[in-house]
């Protein structure tokens, strides 16, 4: 079934119903297109349709580069103590950290991620002391001492990069193949995030007005660090190596539209004490039940965590959290929610499952024995992230049609059921793809997004084909995938290289119709040249060789051109060149509908140059959808 069944032109009624003018309801096949795309690529991470549909809601009813080193098994190691004051939001902790020099050169310092501390919008604005007042509305995580873990000793340190890094001096030098471990203490905040900031409402207007009016989005540290309708998450709540590549350090983070967190495997061993009643889920399964601390007062209850080879560690916690789990072969599955969304997160489960035995059968088992799925309050412009072993999906999407309230609604919104589940499931899909892409196969997320992106979309495509065959996979490759970069091609988006850093898109728009449908669509074009079977193996045997390593687009390359004839493997090269490194998409995937563009009044015309109008394509219709909200706001 094709996704909406309104069209723009009802999306006009509707806002005219509300702001008391005549309603008209006249059928546009071309409206119905774009609306039905706009919905995919409105939200961060493929669950944009919601967006439109809560636009609906809203106004019908008024609610709210080089490798490191490889071969060696010796990994990086956390031992992490944390005690969380969730009504407070502030923690302390202390960290032991193992550090393995895999590189051919010695080394005398450590450099630690401080991404708690990244301020995107005051670029001017330096952390370099712990007595500097924190800001309320960001996170912030304090350095108060670096000791050798041999010694005791205290260790020289100092807090560069405009508070973002931990450099630690080291009494010697490390050598090649050998290691050093310092022990850090640390306190930290999370902001309190206005509710108002995480609902439907919130993030129709913020989608709509960054991607339509042409506005720069970029992921700030909130984003991932906060409290919010009594949830916290803690994406990057611990000091964390910075990644060794080659014989340097990579220091620098560059914030994007696409993900901040660029980080190493390791071994984690986390001990997190909180209050009573406050629930606690991690990137690691539990070792045990949570033991009371009989020296603390108030009550309070520390549980064990324990997991080897994680991408990152990431905490959800909560007084009014609830889970179900079930078992696929060795690892445990398990959805996290909130009471009310109780029957959207055991949906939520079985997608989930169904994701992991799909992708396990096609791809080869994942190294983790838990993988957590969790409805966190994320801000609007965000629709999900994923760490290592969990991954969280905005509590806005969560939208149950078996509510008493939903039953309520007329019947121009409950119709759009089946496809909002679609969009619900593709999105865990390719939540779940990403333990494979991105978290147990790292890559650089600033410097090449479209390598974990692009398989974790097609990958999502595989998972619709298994389950529900040909005919669906193709209704949702064309709703998920060329649609998207169809009508952003139409709205006068410019066909951009997919492999460019995550900093060179401007906007999720942008970002999801170049890097996501551009890249997915590649691998689409790889089946036709080496067939499902070669597909697969060369994938098999990517997976396997960069298994906790840091990976590169040139890898993926050898591995495709490895197991192709001799005679496809220019094919191979010539695929990569024209889908990710030149500008083919009006050709290879679709070129704007100018008839769509003429009934909304667009340009058919690319811009003069040196054009500045503001009513571009993007700002017409961004200035429509923008009325229509602030009416309601």
């Amino acid at each position: 079934m094709s996704f909406v069944q309104f069209q723009l032109g009802k999306l006009v009624a509707v806002s005219q119903y509300v702001a008391g003018s005549a309603v008209t309801r006249k059928r546009s096949t071309k409206s119905h297109e774009l609306t039905r795309s706009l919905f995919r690529v409105l939200s961060w991470n493929f669950v944009g349709r919601f967006l439109i549909i809560g636009a609906v809601l809203v106004l019908a009813i008024g609610v709210v580069s080089a490798h490191p080193r490889k071969g060696t098994t010796d990994r990086n190691r956390y031992e992490i103590k944390l005690t969380l004051n969730f009504d407070e939001r502030s923690y302390t902790g202390s960290e032991r950290v193992r550090w393995v020099n895999r590189s051919d050169q010695s080394s005398s310092f450590l450099y630690f991620h401080l991404y708690s501390n990244l301020r995107v919008n005051t670029p001017g604005a330096a952390l370099n002391t712990i007595s500097q007042p924190a800001d309320p509305e960001e996170p912030r995580i304090q350095i108060t001492e670096v000791r050798s873990a041999a010694s005791n000793t205290p260790l020289v340190f100092s807090i560069d990069d405009q508070g973002t890094t931990l450099r630690v001096n080291l009494r010697e030098a490390v050598p090649a193949g050998q290691s050093a471990e310092v022990v850090v203490a640390f306190k930290g905040s999370v902001p309190e995030v206005d509710p108002d900031e995480t609902s439907l409402t919130a993030h129709v207007v913020k989608q709509v007005s960054s991607a339509l009016r042409d506005e720069r989005e970029m992921r700030r540290a909130r984003d991932l660090n906060f409290r919010c309708r009594g949830v916290m998450l803690l994406g990057t709540s611990y000091p964390v190596l910075a990644v060794h590549d080659g014989d340097e350090w990579v220091r620098k983070v560059e914030p994007g539209v696409g993900d901040l967190v660029f980080n190493e495997v390791a071994d984690y061993d986390v001990k997190i004490t909180v209050d009573e009643g406050v629930s606690v889920f991690t990137s690691a399964p539990a070792l045990g039940n949570a033991v009371r601390e009989p020296e603390n007062r108030p009550a309070q209850f520390a549980t064990s965590f324990s997991a080897s080879s994680l991408r990152d560690f990431a905490i959800v916690a909560g007084r009014n959290l609830r889970s179900e789990q079930l078992q696929v072969g060795d690892t445990t599955v398990r959805s996290i929610f909130v009471p009310e969304h109780e029957r959207m997160g055991k949906r939520v489960l079985g997608m989930a499952g169904d994701s992991l035995r799909v992708f396990t059968a096609k791809f080869g088992p994942l190294p983790l024995k838990t993988i957590n799925i969790a409805e966190v309050p994320l801000v609007a412009g965000l629709g999900s992230t994923e760490f290592a072993g969990l991954s969280v999906i905005a509590s806005a999407f969560y939208v149950d049609f078996d509510s008493p309230s939903m039953r309520n609604l007329p019947g121009l919104i409950r119709e759009q059921r089946p496809a909002v589940e679609e969009s619900l499931e593709w999105s865990v899909a390719h939540l779940i793809a990403h333990q494979w892409w991105g978290a147990a196969v790292g890559n650089d997320p600033a410097r090449e997004p479209v390598l974990d992106e692009a398989l974790a979309s097609w990958s999502a495509l595989q998972y619709f084909m298994e389950l529900y065959g040909e005919n669906k996979t193709a209704a949702v490759l064309e709703d998920q995938l060329r649609g998207v970069y169809r009508v952003y091609r139409t709205l006068g988006g410019d066909d951009m290289d997919a492999n460019r850093p995550s900093r060179d898109y401007k906007n999720t728009f942008q970002y999801t119709a170049v890097v996501t449908s551009k890249g997915a669509l590649m691998f689409v074009q790889l089946q036709r040249v080496l067939g499902d079977e070669k597909l697969l193996v060369a994938l098999r045997n990517y997976y396997q060789a960069n298994l906790f390593e840091i990976a590169q687009l040139n890898d993926l390359r050898g591995a495709l051109i490895a197991e192709a004839p001799v005679e496809q493997r220019r094919v191979i090269t010539r695929t990569f060149d024209r889908w990710l490194a030149s500008r083919k998409g009006d050709e290879d995937i679709a070129k704007p509908d100018q008839e769509l563009a003429t009934s909304l009044g667009l340009p058919t015309k690319p811009p003069q140059k040196g054009d500045r109008s503001p009513l571009n394509a993007f700002a017409r219709l961004g200035k429509f959808f923008w009325q229509q909200m602030t009416r309601i706001r």
